[in-house]
């Protein structure tokens, strides 16, 4: 596993599908994991690139990669698509993730603590009663 430059994960709710690609681009593994398997990867992976699409849980699953030493990419969805070679589906979403992530131009979503995820969210909870 210590080949792996970049653990793309497409997040889902109980099963994740994760892609390990090689410095040179070459994908070692696409497959998918159940949530203790997936901690149980970032902590047994040396520190890598761990891209994932900007979601829900995505600034979680960041913070756990990063309690591991991982050096964490959130990327906009909008910037994965192009990078999606075939039908929409969890494989080709956890590649294209790997691809967009390799890209040296690519913008990236900085992790949020937990503390000002939860300010976000009580401020958009007051500004939809406010309206």
């Amino acid at each position: 596993m210590s080949e792996i430059s970049i653990l793309a994960i497409d997040l889902a709710k109980n099963s994740f599908q994760v892609c390990g690609v090689k410095a040179d681009g070459v994908a070692v593994f696409n497959r998918s994991v159940s949530r203790t398997r997936l901690i149980q990867l970032l902590s047994d992976q040396k520190a890598c690139i761990v891209a994932m699409e900007a979601c829900a849980t995505s600034h979680y699953w960041g913070r756990m990669a990063q309690a591991h030493g991982h050096e964490v990419r959130i990327i906009p969805a909008i910037y994965v698509k192009p990078f999606v070679k075939r039908q929409k589906n969890d494989f080709a979403d956890a590649a294209a993730i790997a691809e967009a992530a390799s890209r040296p131009s690519m913008s990236f979503v900085a992790v949020k603590s937990a503390e000002k995820q939860g300010r976000a969210v009580a401020f958009r909870t007051h500004q939809s009663f406010v309206r």
